[in-house]
């Protein structure tokens, strides 16, 4: 009688072909054309004060964000551009509301791209030939960031509310300033704390134009709710083929925003998966403390940059297929848990020595990983 290997499978998984888009450079992150998504946040500290502002973008940095932007309000802001900006380890957008004159003194700064919000900056469109001129003698990328709360009111007016049509037509308007000036080193966002309207938005604009776009649902809310509503949204449009850069707002410090995007990118495949661990969601069936064994996995395997798959799972229901197909996995029953490494069962083990036997094989995994460049058993995902 011939075995038969139930180790893991590998199927080849498609999302949607990527929307074709033009690239451009913030600082050294390719946003847009074939470049893999970018995950971007805002620091919550008063940009004038640069020791603070500095090690929150260190934080951000060290937690896997690519590109961060910084609020600048105020005079006192504008002038700590120049050291943040040559400071950080990752390119420094600048958020500019209200005052024409902080985008010339960010472009001037040296930073590596400026937001601007036509609905919310004074006479804008007039400055618009100045800054497209500015920001083109310096190589300095512009995006234009709509948002529902500070639509143009003249748009309102047109459509009563902010919806897509309303928020595409802005960020196109805008769009179309710029190219009669000649520039097109352009990104945009069209952001809307509905994240129904805001898909729609999106998908109306991707349909429109070429330019790379930022993703955002704005004020999501906190952090539980706002995960929800930025991975509902993000990964619609993203599987669709929508989106080049990336940023989850959340009432909860930036670092979380980060992680929560970088997940949400693992979770499609569109980034390298690290850590992920598939755990039950535990039920009658189970016979050990499932979220106990989850949690202390995690913490005990937290900063792994592998891609590890583990899997914790409470019975032996779903167990044993769960934890064969992951790189290493534990399924449980009866006070003990078998436990699987690439497939195989290599042992079984009391409940009490679970956690130590996972991370003591997740180490040995990892290092052989890190030495042979084996791939973890994840499906490969392939974007066409």
């Amino acid at each position: 009688m011939t075995a038969v290997h139930l180790g893991m499978p590998a199927p080849l998984v498609s999302l949607a072909p990527r929307r074709r888009s033009r690239q451009l450079m913030v600082r050294d992150v390719p946003v847009g054309g074939d470049a893999p998504v970018s995950v971007q946040s805002m620091t919550t500290t008063v940009t004038a004060d640069v020791d603070k502002t500095l090690q929150q973008i260190a934080e951000l940095t060290a937690s896997g964000c690519q590109i961060v932007r910084v609020a600048v309000p105020s005079q006192d802001d504008a002038d700590a551009l120049p050291v943040i900006a040559r400071k950080s380890q990752i390119p420094v957008i600048a958020d500019i509301h209200f005052q024409p004159k902080y985008v010339f003194a960010a472009i001037e700064a040296g930073c590596a791209a400026v937001r601007v919000n036509p609905g919310n900056i004074k006479k804008f469109d007039d400055k618009v030939k100045q800054i497209a001129a500015a920001a083109k003698d310096h190589g300095t990328p512009i995006r234009i960031g709509v948002n529902a709360g500070s639509l143009d009111p003249r748009l309102l007016a047109k459509y009563g509310k902010a919806t897509p049509e309303a928020l595409v037509e802005s960020a196109l308007w805008e769009c179309s300033l710029f190219e009669e000036h000649g520039f097109t080193d352009i990104k945009i966002s069209v952001k809307h704390h509905d994240p129904v309207v805001m898909i729609n938005a999106y998908r109306q604009l991707a349909g429109q134009c070429d330019y790379p776009l930022h993703l955002g649902v704005t004020e999501a809310g906190p952090e539980f709710q706002g995960t929800v509503k930025s991975a509902v949204a993000f990964g619609a449009l993203l599987a669709e083929g929508i989106g080049d850069t990336i940023r989850v707002s959340l009432s909860a410090p930036p670092v979380q925003e980060c992680k929560v995007g970088i997940q949400i990118l693992e979770s499609l495949g569109l980034r390298e998966r690290r850590l992920e661990i598939v755990s039950c969601p535990s039920c009658g069936r189970a016979q050990v403390d499932v979220y106990r064994l989850a949690e202390e996995v995690m913490a005990g395997l937290e900063g792994m940059e592998v891609p590890l798959r583990v899997a914790v799972m409470g019975c032996v229901v779903n167990g044993p297929g769960e934890a064969r197909e992951a790189d290493l996995g534990v399924a449980s029953g009866n006070g003990k848990g078998q436990i699987f490494v690439k497939g195989e069962v290599i042992r079984t083990v009391p409940e009490h020595q679970i956690v130590t036997t996972l991370i003591d094989e997740a180490m040995k995994i990892a290092e052989r990983m890190r030495d042979d460049g084996v791939a973890s058993g994840e499906p490969q995902v392939t974007v066409s």
